[in-house]
């Protein structure tokens, strides 16, 4: 049978226009392959269908799909996104439909070189990886004019660097490609492990739990099982969390429904026995190591001279506090006042949870406004602790890392450091480890010896400590770095 050639060829276009049309941004977590070519998908669908057999009212949450890879993080967002995962009640059958697409790269010259030169690039990159024009290009036969320039990895996907380079005793400027990976799982913060629910009490999961990725700034929360709020008992089901790389951290969650919440009381309690400020003073005395407090208004009147006397040597205090205004702290001018008559060093802190540059921006307008000049030893601390629910917030791990950043920056414009202020598990899992190298850092880890094994200048150690001049628990700080103070 024979075909005209024009028809055949028509039929071949059809054939190859329909294996097109994938998104060269759509990289999940394949690593490696060339980056000047167009790449080719095929996409496999798998649908399962889970039955509810529930027949009482029962609460379910859909497993969404993951977004396309290009729409995500491009922008910053300021309102709490409170529909991370979708609650619903109902007794049909639940449908979850995962599309897995495989991408695979031809080798092709880079039509922008001239002819002869060869450039390879770097495979496996990381998003946000430190990288130069000298670690991008891998193996070639010209030789590299700009190779420490920067290189931006803040985008997943293909990206376009521009390289200066001589070949054959010429010199050239090319646009090469390289693609960017996101490989590392979201971070669980919070699990919200065994969740108590009243009879008849709604149940979103993402009100019990806190979860970050380094990338997403809305990465899904997911979970499979039934919680039946109408009917008391115990529930089990298994959490996700889903980047928009395919990236995926999973738990277990026991929730229990119960006929009432117990109000608790019954006596018992008392006050706490604390931790003796001159106890701790000689048990960690050392060479260079100096002792101190922070207080706010919970700590009410403080006699600073009896707290001097005491033996202590600085006080940091907190200015205020940021949610959507500003709370100056009813005590902080006494404060500051009554610790530098009494020969106190002195540092400030504001607790804030900004989620926006504009607002970090704000924060440290806001510091030096109130301290309209005043004069501190300590650097201005930075006290973000706000996890427990993070992803309200929409912004990434990388983004409040940058905030700090820029928190720093700002201070120094009005003539003061800062320090980040965080737990052992925040600087384990959250902070980068590379803040330490640019700025101080204020440990939180009540214990008697921290094991935490990362640079730090300051430890707070208890939170139930007792000095004369207070009537209460305080905090006790070991200052163990006195560069720190000016």
């Amino acid at each position: 049978m024979k075909f005209k050639k024009s028809y055949i060829t028509y039929i071949l276009a059809i054939a190859m226009l329909s294996g097109c049309g994938a998104d060269d941004n759509s990289i999940a977590k394949q690593a490696g392959g060339e980056v000047y070519s167009s790449a080719s998908s095929t996409t496999a669908t798998t649908t399962t269908t889970v039955e509810n057999s529930t027949t009482t009212t029962t609460t379910v949450t859909k497993i969404t799909e993951v977004s396309d890879i290009a729409t995500e993080s491009s922008t910053t967002t300021t309102e709490a996104d409170t529909t991370s995962a979708t609650t619903t009640t109902t007794t049909t059958p639940v449908t979850t439909t995962t599309t897995a697409t495989t991408t695979t790269k031809d080798k092709t010259k880079n039509p922008g070189l001239p002819s002869g030169a060869k450039v390879e690039v770097k495979k496996d990159i990381e998003v946000y990886e430190s990288l130069t024009v000298s670690k991008l290009v891998t193996s070639s036969n010209v030789k590299l004019k700009n190779g420490s320039d920067n290189v931006n990895t803040d985008k997943v996907g293909r990206n376009t660097a521009t390289i200066s380079y001589t070949y054959n005793g010429k010199d050239y400027k090319s646009d090469i490609e390289y693609t960017v990976y996101d490989t590392q799982k979201p971070l669980l913060i919070n699990g919200g492990w065994n969740i108590t629910l009243e009879k008849g009490d709604s149940f979103n999961l993402t009100e019990w739990v806190g979860y970050a990725d380094n990338y997403d700034r809305n990465p899904k929360l997911t979970y499979t099982g039934d919680v039946n709020t109408g009917k008391a008992g115990t529930y089990p089901i298994k959490a996700t969390v889903t980047d928009s790389s395919g990236n995926t951290t999973s738990w277990d969650i026991e929730v229990n429904v119960v006929n009432e919440i117990s109000s608790g009381g019954g006596g018992g309690g008392g006050a706490s026995s604390g931790m003796p400020f001159e106890t701790i003073k000689k048990d960690y005395a050392s060479a260079n190591v100096s002792f101190g407090i922070d207080v706010s208004k919970w700590q009410g009147d403080i006699d600073f001279n009896k707290v001097k006397a005491a033996g202590c040597d600085f006080v940091i205090m907190r200015i205020g506090r940021y949610g959507t205004d500003y709370q100056k702290d009813v005590c902080f001018e006494q404060n500051l006042q009554g610790a530098k008559d009494a020969g106190l060093k002195v540092g400030v802190y504001l607790y804030t949870t900004a989620n926006t540059r504009d607002e970090i921006i704000s924060n440290a307008k806001w510091i030096a406004d109130e301290l309209d000049g005043e004069k501190l030893d300590f650097p201005v601390v930075f006290d973000w602790e706000s996890f427990d629910n993070f992803q309200q917030y929409c912004i990434s791990i990388h983004d409040l890392n940058s905030y700090y950043e820029l928190f720093a920056k700002e201070m120094d414009k009005y003539g003061y450091d800062a320090m980040l202020y965080g737990s052992k598990n925040r600087f384990t899992s959250f902070w980068y480890e590379s803040l330490s190298s640019n700025h101080p850092i204020w440990l939180a880890h009540y214990t008697s010896q921290t094991d935490y094994t990362g640079k730090y200048d300051m430890w707070q150690m208890s939170c139930t400590g007792r000095i004369d001049g207070i009537d209460g628990d305080v905090d006790i700080d070991i200052l163990y770095n006195p560069d720190i103070c000016k």
